[in-house]
């Protein structure tokens, strides 16, 4: 398996919303996403990224003030200039087991100097679980493609 990029956060009460019990806000583990997302997708293809989707986006569980949250991402596919990076969002107790919270899809574009497409390394699998991310990135593909984002991805 490849390396994973990986990001820690606190919640602190900036991060949550103004519930007796506070949770954290959708649109703050969104930005998180977005930035781990954005750093695997430069380390894979040494270029600037842009975000072009957040795909899928399940909430499984909420996070609390004081949880820590732990985001892996991992290049899961590779189009000529687009790439998928899936992220994983977790709880992490104080005993360090994790619990699933959040999984993402988010897709980018690599930049040239110019802040034009340019190409990406191809991505090929080698695990069964890459091979099997690699299959399904490429049906949430078509599935995006359906609805009309294949300008945007850079085919």
């Amino acid at each position: 398996m490849r390396e994973k990029t990986t990001t820690v956060q606190i919640v602190m009460p900036q991060h949550c919303n103004g519930y007796a019990k506070p949770r954290l806000f959708g649109g703050q583990i969104m930005a998180w996403i977005d930035v781990v997302g954005a750093v695997a997708a430069r380390r894979y293809t040494g270029r600037a990224v842009t975000t072009v989707c957040i795909d899928n986006l399940t909430f499984l569980k909420p996070a609390y003030l004081n949880d820590t949250v732990v985001q892996e991402a991992m290049v899961t596919w590779t189009g000529r200039t687009s790439l998928e990076v899936r992220v994983d969002s977790m709880v992490e107790r104080l005993d360090g087991s994790r619990e699933l919270i959040n999984r993402a899809y988010v897709v980018f574009v690599a930049l040239d100097d110019e802040d034009k497409p340019t190409t990406v390394p191809p991505f090929v699998p080698e695990t069964e679980e890459e091979i099997r991310n690699f299959h399904d990135a490429d049906t949430r593909k078509r599935m995006r493609m359906s609805l009309g984002n294949e300008e945007k991805e850079g085919k």
